[in-house]
């Protein structure tokens, strides 16, 4: 068997590409990766919306070559014909794991859109695939894409900086150390295109509701800026405390003009009551991460100008929060006792950023932490961020951080949980 990393060449496949994250992927070129790309899945809408837009992104700046393989086995063909090395997961969440633990025990490096696991009771699952990924020395990567905003990377930043944020404030339940929020839109554009979703989206046992599904962007960044490199043990760190769910109201002609469906499916007849859909799009969960209380809200709107992330981290000298208002976040570190000692301990820590970032500022009237706009890529160009990161996996799978398992079942175990608590018994 070939090792393409080993001959210098990573080469992808693309397995059953049932969400747009997976062109994101390949809406830029990598060094060192081969432009042919294996893709294998059933011959449907979703393979199609995936071609037409590696054909727009190809008619702009890519040049990818691709190797299109639609059959009912597609997967058994994936994991027998060995096209590539490295196979891209997204789209359907439900059959995933399994998946994952056959592509890895087949030899394959993986990159996966979250998430992994629905059910709590497939954490011995997601277990089983870091395991088998260690002891074949594979890369298993999680698309956490939020990490590569810039304005997480800098509330990140402060809350670890304990000159200025100080120690993390545990919190109590009517007032948590750490809240956030995401909110999400059914109807918006992607590189410059109507998004158009496949009506198996909102079904909740196929792809999950709002905590399990978008929510672990909102899990991992909690656990990442509050907890950097902390292993996580969930069985002795983690206590779920509460949680809530609750849809989001659908009329036909909205599911049509989002889905292009004309009539709702078989499978979401449990949820329809007078011709409108109930999906199950929002949740909330209360938790507490040694000790600390964390309070989330995962929200799927009908529409808006673009999705949406505010979070405050409150530590015993300052509060570091991302507020989005509208389409720009922005983040704000305001002192809880404005001290010229604390002030010279926040300007110094700007200056020490600004060599990294030049042209940061911090407003000191308003606690504005202004960002130049250069460093505002956007969340598009974030997959390729996340990319490059994993092909760097792929050739040293031994750099993967230790801290990272142990992040994933964390994760994990925190989605999984909170929507279990959620729900009706």
């Amino acid at each position: 068997m070939l090792n393409f990393a080993q001959a210098g060449d990573i080469r992808l496949i693309i397995l059953d590409p049932g969400h747009f994250h997976a062109a994101l992927i390949q809406r830029d070129m990598y060094p060192g990766i081969s432009p042919k790309v294996a893709v294998y899945a059933p011959l449907g809408p979703d393979v199609l919306d995936y071609l037409n837009r590696i054909s727009r992104y190809n008619a702009q700046n890519t040049s990818w070559q691709l190797d299109v393989h639609t059959s009912p086995d597609f997967f058994t063909r994936m994991l027998e014909e060995r096209a590539g090395n490295a196979v891209l997961f997204t789209g359907r969440n439900r059959p995933k794991i399994n998946r994952i633990i056959q592509t890895l025990d087949a030899g394959y490096h993986v990159l996966v859109d979250k998430p992994w696991i629905l059910r709590s009771t497939h954490l011995d699952e997601l277990t089983l695939a870091l395991d088998r990924a260690k002891e074949r020395k594979l890369a298993a990567y999680d698309i956490m894409t939020e990490r590569y905003e810039i304005t997480s990377i800098l509330q990140r930043e402060f809350v670890n900086a304990p000159g200025v944020f100080g120690q993390q404030v545990p919190g109590t339940a009517q007032s948590p150390g750490i809240r956030a929020r995401s909110i999400h839109q059914l109807m918006k554009t992607v590189s410059g295109v109507p998004l158009r979703r496949p009506v198996w989206f909102f079904d909740i046992d196929e792809y999950g509701e709002a905590l399990a599904d978008v929510g672990t962007h909102v899990v991992d960044l909690v656990q990442w800026t509050a907890f950097p490199t902390v292993q996580l043990d969930y069985q002795r760190d983690i206590e779920i405390l509460g949680g809530r769910r609750w849809p989001t109201v659908m009329s036909a002609a909205q599911f049509e003009q989002v889905t292009g469906a004309k009539e709702y499916p078989a499978e979401l007849s449990k949820w329809v009551k007078d011709g409108q859909l109930s999906y199950f799009g929002n949740n909330s969960v209360q938790y507490t991460v040694r000790g600390t209380h964390v309070d989330l809200e995962i929200l799927w709107n009908w529409e808006g100008k673009s999705d949406l992330y505010e979070a405050v981290f409150r530590g015993s000298l300052a509060e570091v929060e991302i507020r989005q208002p509208d389409v720009t976040p922005e983040l704000y570190v305001r002192p809880a006792s404005a001290s010229e000692a604390w002030r010279k301990q926040m300007r110094d820590k700007v200056s020490a950023l600004a060599k990294t970032y030049p042209g940061l500022t911090w407003d000191a009237a308003t606690g504005h932490v202004r960002i130049p706009e250069s460093y505002r890529v956007g969340h598009e160009a974030h997959f390729a961020q996340v990319a490059s990161k994993f092909f760097g996996y792929v050739r040293n799978p031994a750099s993967m951080e230790a801290w990272e398992r142990a992040n994933m079942l964390a994760k994990y175990y925190i989605t999984t949980r909170g929507v279990e608590i959620s729900q009706p018994e």
